[in-house]
């Protein structure tokens, strides 16, 4: 058995899961038993019927504002709980020991990202559909809004900050949440400006690998690296 082993039945669950294994995918990916989905109450889960009480999606925001954690779609393009201790040395790696801005003088970054990074960090935290707003993003504006945020949050220069839901009349939430981005920067401050160009990228890969070794022992390492990619 993977030492990747626990059971969520409530939001408490989750947190601790996030703060044993630093690193909790939300969804199925390609190394089995590694995600909440498939260590979940089935009762928190969505099912086939399309209950409206899930509330695994309901946790995600306090989740993030409890633990301080990042979440985004770190690996394989889906979403993942990664705590504070260990997110500065996955962003580390990502970025490859650039900031944004040297990574776009050296052109390794597109205009179009520069673009949509600098307007999320200039008004951050920002909810997506007021970020696609003034970005014009959208019918007859400008196009690849989903894809070019799914890159920022692949290379952990932008992260999910919270989840905003709307209010009826009674103050009550209702329908889904409404994704708010922000930098890890601005998110996390000195905890994580302070230590994520402390070792070299491969440094904290290799942190990395032997942290995903050890919670994933039934893993061959060459799957292990092909979800870090």
């Amino acid at each position: 058995m993977n030492g990747f082993d626990f059971y969520i039945r409530t939001r408490s669950d989750l947190i601790e899961a996030i703060n044993k294994f630093g690193f909790v995918p939300f969804f199925k990916n390609s190394v089995p038993g590694f995600s909440i989905e498939e260590h979940i109450s089935p009762e928190c889960w969505y099912n086939a019927l399309g209950d409206s009480n899930w509330p695994v999606w309901e946790w995600k925001g306090p989740v993030i504002r409890e633990t301080g954690c990042a979440y985004g779609k770190f690996l394989e393009n889906k979403a993942v709980f990664i705590s504070r201790e260990w997110f500065s040395d996955f962003a580390n790696y990502r970025r490859n020991g650039y900031d944004f801005d040297a990574r776009y003088d050296d052109g390794l970054a597109a205009h179009k990202d520069k673009e949509l990074f600098e307007l999320l960090d200039a008004d951050a935290p920002v909810l997506s559909r007021r970020l696609k707003e003034s970005g014009n993003y959208g019918k007859g504006g400008k196009k690849g809004f989903d894809t070019i945020i799914t890159r920022l949050q692949t290379q952990c220069y932008v992260i999910i900050s919270d989840f905003v839901y709307q209010r009826d009349k009674h103050g009550k939430p209702y329908g889904w949440g409404v994704a708010e981005y922000s930098t890890p920067e601005k998110f996390m401050g000195s905890d994580f400006t302070d230590r994520i160009y402390e070792r070299t990228p491969e440094e904290s890969y290799q942190r990395i690998l032997a942290h995903f070794k050890a919670m994933l022992p039934e893993t061959d390492e060459k799957t292990i690296r092909k979800i870090l990619k």
